[in-house]
């Protein structure tokens, strides 16, 4: 079957799956969280005189980061049909790792070494779970436990970042100015996954293995090499946002990232991602990222503890998938 043959009947898959979903629906929906979205922000900004401030409004771009490269990561492997709930560890590894190695190789190599990590992490998942047939959720159940225990191993105690490019500029950096550096870094990896996902054969080939695996088997495309390519790609970008993070930060602690997946899930449901495949959108997974964004900092504005914060978001995963789910046949 020719290149062109294989486009078109992955192409033909995923429009015919849409349209079994009700799309009226849907655009109520996303209507429903958009309007949410605004009434939170035209709140927070009428209780609080520090929200618009551009302290504030700096910090969020910052702190947004680390759960944008989550939700980018879990976005694939959601459209693919799975889950990865060992990210948080990812990027407590990836944090500790490249902080502790600075002080032993140059930066470029401890930043490589981080980022391996991820991707290594992501192709054991990946292998486990297409070539081995294993359940998304026991597999990255269990590497979520194994990669913490390994975090614990190279360092119980916090490693300190010491490079000054790294900490000034990765971390502290702005351009112009105004925007922080992984901010803009952030921004100009939306539009890359944007591309890869929607205009290249695997990025389609994911999609539709979320919807109709045996569709892309038929088109003679390897279904465990994209499957696998997903967690790869998880893995990375959890990796990522765990160099970003300790650059922010300066000291990388060996139990940061816990429930840091609620965070990359909740980002990916309330943009239309739909657990198990079959729906959303990388700009729906970006809006998903600022309004969680939004929730945090107004929370945090008005001192509400913690635990209660992951109260709030685990009813809002419940809700989103609630009304994101597949409708039945």
């Amino acid at each position: 079957m020719s290149d062109a043959a294989v486009d078109k009947q992955i192409a033909t898959s995923g429009t015919s799956q849409e349209k079994r979903q009700p799309m009226s629906q849907s655009a109520k929906t996303n209507l429903f969280f958009g309007m949410a979205l605004v009434a939170l922000i035209v709140i927070a900004a009428f209780t609080s005189d520090a929200f618009l401030t551009e302290r504030n409004l700096t910090n969020v771009a910052r702190q947004m980061v680390t759960t944008g490269f989550l939700a980018i990561g879990m976005y694939v492997v959601v459209r693919s049909g799975g889950i990865d709930l060992s990210v948080g560890s990812t990027v407590a590894f990836a944090a500790v790792l490249v902080s502790g190695l600075q002080g032993v190789v140059p930066l470029p190599v401890a930043i490589a070494a981080a980022l391996g990590v991820g991707v290594l992490v992501g192709l054991i998942n990946g292998i486990l779970i297409a070539y081995l047939r294993l359940q998304p959720f026991i597999v990255t159940l269990a590497m979520m436990g194994a990669v913490r225990g390994a975090v614990f191993v190279y360092s119980e105690t916090p490693t300190y970042a010491s490079d000054t490019f790294f900490l000034k500029v990765l971390g502290a950096g702005k351009i112009f100015g105004v925007v922080p550096v992984p901010f803009a870094i952030f921004l100009l990896v939306i539009p890359i996954v944007w591309v890869f996902m929607n205009h290249t054969r695997s990025g389609r080939a994911i999609m539709t293995i979320g919807m109709n695996p045996e569709t892309v088997r038929l088109a003679g495309i390897n279904v465990r090499a994209k499957v696998t390519l997903a967690y790869v790609i998880c893995g990375f970008f959890a990796a990522l946002a765990g160099v970003l993070l300790a650059a922010r930060l300066g000291i990388s602690q060996p139990s940061v990232g816990v429930a840091y997946e609620l965070d990359a899930i909740a980002a990916v449901v309330i943009g239309g991602g739909i657990l198990g495949g079959g729906g959303g959108t990388v700009g729906g997974m970006f809006g998903g990222v600022i309004a969680l964004a939004v929730i945090d900092n107004v929370l945090n504005l008005f001192n509400v503890q913690s635990y209660y914060q992951q109260i709030l978001k685990g009813l809002i995963i419940l809700v989103a998938v609630l009304v994101r789910r597949k409708p039945e046949n």
